[in-house]
């Protein structure tokens, strides 16, 4: 992988009760819909390496990026009328909170 994102993984340092670590399940034949170049650029990536196979197993999570820390997030709320002390949030896998040029943080989930 060429030099790529600064991460910075704030949640993974909470208490564990807040996440679980977790491995990206595998994926078959990523593709690429959409790439901001400017954006890969403000976070450090290539875009046109980006756009090739390592790219794609990198942002599908097959390829796991040096300063990366895979992780399922958790919270604490009410579904269906009862409190639930551990829930998901929806999203996927957070790969990592990579920093931009500006210190701004941005996750690769």
């Amino acid at each position: 992988m060429p030099p790529g994102p600064i991460f910075d993984n704030s949640y993974a340092r909470l208490p564990e009760r807040f996440f679980a670590r977790v491995s990206p399940a595998p994926f078959t034949a990523p593709r690429l819909i959409k790439l901001n170049a400017p954006l890969a650029n403000m976070l450090h990536l290539d875009a046109d390496w980006l756009s090739g196979p390592e790219g794609l197993a990198f942002l599908s999570g097959q390829t796991i990026a040096s300063g990366s820390d895979p992780i399922a997030t958790a919270y604490a709320g009410h579904q269906f009328g009862n409190f639930v002390p551990q829930l998901g949030d929806g999203r996927a896998i957070l790969l990592g909170e990579a920093l931009d040029h500006g210190g701004a943080v941005s996750t690769f989930n």
